[in-house]
């Protein structure tokens, strides 16, 4: 990696290093040429990376960027950290099998003890895990398989702005309707989207516990009315803070509520942790901030030390379906699993959950001191190092609860800026309007006030225009 420029990152001085031009490279030009018009980060994100250590990464040309993308989230410990590449070269030094299906191995055996470990007792001592195949939306696939075989329904209830996969399944759970729309009615079979309490733009235009409470009458209402239209549902899928919706943590309250109804009524509560888990939130997962405990977590992304893998937890209870029921090829990763293995013991020893707490309240501190200077900054929010910006227009007329609307364009605008003084980000949310922090959680307190910094650059240059 080029040192100079590392060190200079280092320092707090992308900024003034020169503002980096993007110009399509030969491996760019091949990229746009050959690769199916589906992909996205490279429209947003124009970079092609030969190196990569820690929070930085390093592209062809040599440019050096902070990474507060990390793999979507993957990358708990960063790239290419020791105990990560230590555990996948033990694992071909010891000339392990690579690929073992569902067959056990010690280091399968290993993975699973560390993850009951790291599980809340409550669910630990009666949880059984189930490999999946090496992607989040997949182990969402066996979490509704599981319980519509458990409960004999069918219907599952899911939350406007969730986000859940790409597959067919995990889509019609999805609350954006772009990537919905050409597949038809196919998509929402058997779902029933319910208003997630998005308190600065709340459904019920009230806000805080008042919106928590209406939120929460009306889901009891739902399940209890006769002539409510919808079926008795065999599930309830959430995220604890949804990721691509835009960074929207639930308020704890609610998520007890939830639990309490969805208890009452039989129904099994499924938790999504593929982004929020493993220490990003502040705890190690992102439920247990609300005290609960799920009938289903499901995992991926961080769990396979920046290798794919996918598992999901569940109460023994749900255990009904018949051998074979779900499966596949490549769920058997022996190197994901030691990876896996050492981001866990990592960290828990290095209490890697309440760094991110430390760390995501002083970069939540630094974004919120800038909505002084600018008013089109709406809202920070988040937990841990799950942060969103939410971008707003504060020339147009402001909602029921005197919020400005969605701005997609200057948050377009502002990634860019910031990829140009050496920093990668994120959007999402409504129209795109979010931008999204999720660095590695080894992240220290001298390079998120270089992100901060970074990031107040690019918005004062972006609002310029």
């Amino acid at each position: 990696m080029n040192s100079a420029v590392a060190e200079s990152l280092a320092r707090g001085e992308g900024a003034e290093q020169g503002l980096f031009q993007f110009e399509d490279n030969p491996l760019l030009q091949r990229q746009k040429q050959q690769e199916s018009n589906a992909r996205s980060y490279p429209r947003r994100i124009p970079l092609a990376l030969k190196r990569a250590r820690g929070v930085h990464v390093e592209d062809v040309e040599g440019r050096v960027f902070i990474d507060c993308l990390a793999g979507a989230g993957t990358l708990a410990l960063g790239h290419n950290h020791p105990v990560v590449v230590e555990a996948i070269q033990q694992v071909l030094a010891d000339e392990l099998p690579l690929h073992t299906l569902d067959l056990t191995t010690p280091v399968k055996d290993r993975f699973v003890q560390d993850l009951f470990g790291l599980l809340p007792e409550a669910l630990a001592r009666q949880a059984k895990v189930q490999f999946c195949g090496p992607t989040g939306t997949d182990a969402v696939e066996a979490a509704l398989k599981l319980v519509r075989i458990a409960t004999g329904r069918s219907t599952v209830l899911a939350f406007s702005g969730g986000y859940h996969g790409m597959s067919q399944g995990a889509l019609s759970l999805m609350g954006n309707l772009k990537a919905k729309a050409p597949l038809g009615a196919l998509t929402s079979q058997g779902v029933q989207f319910l208003p997630f309490p998005y308190d600065y733009r709340c459904p019920f235009g009230l806000g805080g516990e008042a919106g928590v409470q209406v939120n929460l009458r009306y889901l009891e209402n739902l399940l209890s009315d006769p002539e409510s239209g919808v079926q008795p549902p065999a599930a309830v899928i959430v995220e604890a803070v949804q990721g691509e919706g835009g960074m929207i943590p639930a308020a704890d309250s609610w998520l007890r509520g939830l639990r309490e109804i969805t208890q009452k009524h039989g129904i099994a509560l499924i938790v999504d942790e593929i982004q929020a888990g493993f220490g990003r939130t502040g705890r190690m997962f992102a439920f247990e901030h609300a005290g609960i405990v799920p009938d289903v977590v499901v995992l991926s992304k961080a769990i396979g030390g920046s290798l794919p893998l996918a598992v999901m937890v569940y109460r023994e209870g749900l255990d009904q379906w018949q051998p074979g029921a779900h499966a596949g090829t490549f769920r058997g990763n022996q190197m994901a699993m030691a990876a896996g293995s050492a981001v866990m013991r990592y960290l828990r020893e290095h209490d890697l959950p309440g760094h991110a707490a430390r760390m995501g309240e002083r970069l939540q501190g630094q974004l919120k001191a800038l909505q002084a200077d600018f008013p089109q900054i709406g809202q920070v929010r988040g937990r841990g190092l799950m942060i969103g910006v939410e971008i707003v227009d504060p020339q147009r007329p402001a909602d029921s609860l005197g919020h400005p609307p969605h701005d997609g364009a200057l948050a377009s605008r502002v990634q860019r800026e910031c990829l140009r003084r050496g920093m990668i980000i994120e959007l999402g949310g409504r129209h795109g309007s979010v931008a999204r922090f999720l660095p590695p959680l080894i992240i220290s307190a001298e390079q998120i006030d270089q992100v901060a910094q970074i990031f107040a650059a690019g918005f004062a240059a972006a609002v310029k225009g």
